[in-house]
C-alpha cells in the first residue's frame, strides 16, 4: 500500500556557499553557519512505495547532474543526494545543488566537504586562468585530475552502507570538454572495479552506474530537462562566476550550455554576463 509523502526541506544555509551536512539525517553546523527554516516545496510531494528502491545521485548543481538525478526519480528510485563541496572555484553550485534535492524530494542530501584545492592541478581548484578562448582539443585545465573517480567512490560507500545498488551520474561524452573520466570505458572500468573492491559485489550484488545522458548532446539534455518538467534555470554550469551572480558566457561550460538550448531551440534561461 502505498503511503503519500510530503518532503519538507527543512533547513538551509543563510549563506548560499556555507557547508552543508546532512548524514544520518542529522544537521550539522560547521563553521558557525546557522540553519533556519526554508519554505516548503510542493513539487517534493511524492507517492512512495515500499517497493521502490535507493539510488544515489551525485548533483553537483550543474544542469547534467540535475536531470541524471530526475531521470532516477522517472525510473522509480528513491533518491539520496551527494554533492560535493571541493573548494571549487564556481561554489555558487552548491546552491543550485540544495535547489535541486529539494525540488526532486530527495530522501537525503549530504554536502560533503572535500578540500580538493589541497591537491591543486585544475583551473576549478587552483590559481590558473579558466580559458575563455572556445572549446579546443585536448583535455582542458579545468579537469580535475580524478575527480569523477573520487566522486564515485564516495558514492559507492554511501550506496552499500545504505543498501542501494545504483548511482547516478551525469556524465556525457558527447557535446563536452574531453575529461578522460566521462568515457563509457571509464564507467564501465569504475563498474568493475567496484565488484571486487566492495562486501556487496563479492557476495553477487553489483552495483550499477547509469549514465542516461551518456550518449546524448547538449540540446538532447536541454530537451530532456523540458520533457521532466525542470525548471532548467535552478542549475548552475558556470565555471568562472561572474560578479552578481551571473555566468561569465565564455567559459566551456557556458559555452556548450548556451549551444545546447539554442540547437534545441528553447529558450535559454541563463543570465549571463557576456
Amino acid at each position: 500500500m502505498g503511503m503519500k509523502v510530503c518532503f519538507w526541506h527543512a533547513f538551509s544555509h543563510t549563506s548560499d556557499c556555507g557547508h552543508s551536512w546532512a548524514a544520518l539525517g542529522r544537521p550539522f553546523l560547521l563553521g558557525g553557519t546557522a540553519l533556519r527554516p526554508a519554505a516548503l516545496l510542493p513539487k517534493t510531494c511524492a507517492i512512495m512505495t515500499s517497493g521502490k528502491t535507493l539510488a544515489v545521485a551525485l548533483i553537483s548543481g550543474g544542469l547534467d547532474s540535475m536531470v541524471s538525478a530526475a531521470r532516477a526519480r522517472e525510473d522509480g528510485h528513491r533518491l539520496l543526494a551527494l554533492s560535493i563541496d571541493y573548494n571549487q572555484r564556481h561554489r555558487i553550485e552548491l546552491a543550485a545543488a540544495r535547489r535541486i534535492a529539494g525540488v526532486l524530494g530527495v530522501e537525503r542530501h549530504v554536502v560533503l566537504p572535500l578540500d580538493l584545492s589541497a591537491f591543486g592541478g585544475s583551473a576549478l581548484t587552483a590559481d590558473i586562468d579558466v580559458p575563455k578562448d572556445g572549446v579546443g582539443d585536448g583535455i582542458p585545465v579545468t579537469y580535475v585530475p580524478a575527480r569523477n573517480t573520487i566522486f564515485l567512490s564516495l558514492a559507492l560507500g554511501w550506496a552499500e552502507a545504505a543498501g542501494a545498488r545504483d548511482i547516478y551520474i551525469g556524465v556525457n561524452a558527447l557535446d563536452y570538454s574531453g575529461y578522460p573520466d566521462c568515457r563509457p570505458e571509464f564507467i564501465k572500468a569504475f563498474e568493475n572495479m567496484a565488484d571486487v573492491a566492495t562486501k556487496a559485489g563479492v557476495e553477487g550484488e553489483p552495483f550499477r552506474v547509469q549514465t542516461p545522458l551518456q550518449h546524448m548532446t547538449k540540446a538532447d539534455i536541454a530537451r530532456e530537462a523540458a520533457r521532466l518538467g525542470l525548471d532548467a534555470g535552478m542549475s548552475w554550469s558556470c565555471y568562472d562566476p561572474a560578479p552578481g551572480g551571473l555566468h561569465c558566457g565564455e567559459c566551456d561550460s557556458c559555452r556548450l550550455r548556451a549551444k545546447g538550448f539554442s540547437e534545441a531551440g528553447l529558450p535559454d534561461p541563463t543570465a549571463y554576463a557576456a
